[in-house]
């Protein structure tokens, strides 16, 4: 908990006047620092929901073990990016704010207008407008399979078939779930490295970059060992 606070208060103090070179403004409310925090605390919620599910589903112990590491880590981060939102006085959920909208942001739309945003925020809803999850291409970013919220992300049909699974029929579903959410969160995340305008921020998302990619690579030998491949 001390860590997730000092890198929310990090995130604060990167707009100072100090050498950073930043403006001491909050970033707007449409902004690519505050839609990715928004998205990326769902698209986090999802994950941990799904490793806790697969733990109560088998008892293979390299399986829970990366399962819980997923939990653990995606928690703490989501409430880095919570705080985040909470220290800038924007709120978490906007009703008309397409999911990864904020990809769309130009690089002069990065920057804040305070909490609720002028015009620049107001600048970034209107690039975003209709880009949601089954439309948006950009910055790496496929569209969302139908019935998904974002790029990655599973259904309420897919989650429901993971909790009815047991065993290696539950390992590989997770395995395979959590590879689709993976490459759609390393996405999102490369999007903030690129477009966010705070220091803090885009550390975390190279940090979940490097990261996400690491257990891409060992959820592709866990399903290998398991007679099994990543989805599409």
């Amino acid at each position: 908990m001390f860590a997730v606070g000092a890198t929310v208060a990090a995130a604060s103090d990167s707009g100072g006047s100090g050498s950073s070179g930043t403006s001491s403004r909050a970033p707007g409310r449409y902004s690519p620092d505050a839609g990715f925090a928004r998205d990326m605390a769902v698209h986090h919620q999802q994950a941990v929901e799904m490793s806790f599910i697969v733990r109560d589903r088998t008892g293979d112990e390299p399986v829970r073990s990366l399962a819980y590491d997923i939990a653990n880590t995606q928690a703490n981060q989501r409430g880095m990016l919570l705080g985040w939102l909470d220290l800038w006085g924007l709120p978490k959920v906007i009703a008309d704010e397409p999911p990864m909208s904020w990809m769309a942001a130009s690089d002069g739309e990065a920057g804040g207008d305070g909490g609720d945003g002028g015009d620049g925020g107001d600048a970034g809803a209107g690039a975003g407008a209709g880009a949601g999850a089954g439309g948006h291409h950009g910055h790496d970013m496929g569209a969302a399979k139908p019935g998904a919220l974002m790029t990655g992300m599973a259904t309420k049909e897919e989650l429901a078939a993971l909790g009815a699974a047991e065993g290696r029929d539950a390992e590989v579903l997770y395995l395979q779930l959590m590879t689709d959410h993976h490459k759609g969160g390393v996405a999102m995340a490369r999007g903030c490295a690129r477009q966010c305008a705070t220091p803090a921020e885009r550390a975390l998302a190279q940090g979940m970059v490097e990261a996400q990619q690491s257990e891409l690579t060992l959820m592709a030998d866990m399903l290998k060992q398991r007679g099994a491949a990543p989805r599409g």
